[in-house]
């Protein structure tokens, strides 16, 4: 087993917790209006100044999210560890999005893990929108090292917390992959939290630096 498949099946054990943590401690609030139909996602084009790059990527943390077709582009992208009780951290506030460090980094082989909320004390979450992204989409990761990975979303599946299927999620993959991770489905009003959490899985189409 390698150490990074090690450091995620460290979390497994608190990954409910985890994910029931990342639904909102307020009233939950309607996801913006989508943008018109008739508008596509901007597409993802290199330039003179872009150098196509093979991967497998190196390590190099995540700094930045873009996914256009749900309007995310996020400021600068947090670590999350593992809490004192085990649970994987969340980001502290709606509009944070953060990198599992257990995880590989955005581009290296294996599924990389960002996380956000979907909606957090009466603001909408960066990822408010993650259900309604679709196969075909694109999720742009800029990375510290200057090279921009993009992942092609190739599923996006809704999963009752109590059967989170942590091995598709977290365990190991042929190539680079990216999950995004949210918390969706029914809003129950007693506990504060989401029944559900919604997965966006996605491949590595193409890298880039510049």
């Amino acid at each position: 087993m390698t150490t990074a498949r090690w450091r995620r099946w460290l979390a497994i054990a608190a990954i409910g917790a985890t994910l029931t943590a990342c639904g909102s401690p307020s009233e939950p609030q309607p996801a913006p209006a989508a943008p018109p139909t008739s508008t596509p996602p901007a597409p993802v084009s290199t330039t003179t100044t872009a150098a196509p790059v093979d991967g497998p990527l190196p390590h190099s943390r995540p700094v930045k999210l873009e996914v256009p077709s749900i309007g995310v582009s996020t400021g600068p992208i947090i670590d999350l560890g593992l809490a004192d009780d085990g649970a994987l951290e969340v980001p502290g506030d709606a509009v944070t999005t953060g990198w599992f460090t257990g995880s590989p980094s955005p581009g290296e082989t294996g599924p990389a893990v960002l996380a956000a909320h979907v909606d957090y004390n009466h603001v909408p979450g960066t990822f408010n929108r993650l259900k309604d992204t679709k196969p075909g989409d694109q999720a742009i990761v800029h990375r510290a090292d200057g090279t921009t990975a993009v992942f092609t979303v190739y599923r996006v599946e809704r999963y009752p917390k109590s059967q989170f299927p942590t091995d598709d999620v977290y365990g190991d993959t042929a190539g680079p992959e990216l999950r995004m991770i949210t918390c969706g489905g029914a809003f129950d009003r007693s506990t504060r939290n989401y029944a559900d959490n919604v997965v966006a899985y996605a491949r590595l189409s193409q890298a880039y630096r510049g």
